[in-house]
């Protein structure tokens, strides 16, 4: 059973708009990763509002410009990325670094979910590489920037939590037999853990983590299932209408993010685990794990910039 840690009176119908009320990010910079769909787009456009300003490093530059045309008075930079190519995220690190000197809050709300089997780099699973490693060589050449700030937020995107999940530390790549959702489910388990570990890495240094659990919602996520996979699993019916009270809205769905990017309630923690804008302690995380993983993706990446 979850249980609350952290006294707020958000939950889980709460919105971006109802966590932001009286915060003002005038003068501070985002970076949010898939910030031009779905989930990504409603942080965007919440952060804005609120002042900040918000660079989207995008995959689709052109999609991103389009989604983000009627973001009217907002201060939105759009760029270029690929989190499944390392080269490219080290070109989008080098451009902001030219161009910012410090970064603020980093949110990382890209993702892949259920894909067929794809290999990419060096012949890492799509999902591993997008969700995760992506992200993590983001954040650690990020790290000027992030530290630079003074006082920083870093927040994982994850997914429901089951205390069945595992790493799959002798085959991490599914080399030996593809299963989508352990995929997915892996990945997102490593977003709580890279959380936990860099939190603990960037304490010191002002800089703080949290990974977040948006909820069930509709978003292009959901592109690669089927609607037949979708209505067995009781999300929507044969008419493609969503089953009642499963989904929150996006702006219900990105409030946890934002929510755990800006809350000034959260200035003194750190590497929690956050689920409808409430910090949980269900299902621990294992301190041991994250540090594996940290030393894992720090050999299969290359970079270890934090330590």
């Amino acid at each position: 059973m979850t249980s609350d840690t952290t006294h707020t009176t958000f939950g889980a119908h709460s919105t971006t708009g109802d966590v932001l009320t009286g915060i003002d990010l005038t003068g501070r910079t985002a970076v949010v990763t898939g910030g031009y769909s779905g989930l990504g787009l409603a942080t965007t456009l919440a952060l804005t509002r609120a002042g900040a300003r918000v660079v989207v490093p995008a995959l689709r530059p052109d999609a991103a410009q389009r989604a983000l045309a009627d973001a009217a008075g907002g201060e939105i930079e759009v760029d270029k990325i690929d989190l499944a190519d390392l080269a490219s995220v080290r070109a989008f690190t080098e451009r902001f670094l030219n161009n910012h000197p410090a970064l603020d809050i980093l949110i990382g709300s890209a993702g892949v979910m259920a894909c067929p089997e794809t290999r990419v780099g060096p012949g890492w699973e799509a999902q591993f590489a997008i969700n995760h490693l992506g992200h993590y060589a983001l954040a650690n050449l990020l790290w000027p920037a992030l530290t630079a700030a003074g006082t920083a937020r870093v927040v994982a995107v994850a997914s429901g939590r089951d205390p069945e999940w595992r790493i799959r530390w002798d085959d991490v790549q599914f080399e030996r037999g593809y299963d989508k959702w352990e995929a997915y489910t892996q990945s997102k388990l490593a977003n709580v853990l890279f959380a936990r570990h860099l939190d603990l890495l960037g304490r010191p240094h002002g800089v703080r983590a949290f990974s977040v659990n948006p909820g069930w919602i509709r978003t292009p996520l959901q592109r690669h299932l089927a609607t037949e996979e979708m209505v067995t699993a009781g999300w929507i019916d044969a008419a493609g209408n969503s089953a009642p009270g499963l989904f929150k809205t996006v702006e219900q769905g990105a409030a946890t993010q934002v929510w755990a990017a800006t809350s000034p309630h959260l200035d003194a923690n750190g590497g929690d685990y956050c689920v409808d804008c409430r910090r949980t302690d269900a299902s621990p995380t294992d301190d041991s794990a994250a540090a594996r993983l940290w030393a894992l993706s720090a050999d299969l990446t290359g970079l270890d910039l934090v330590n």
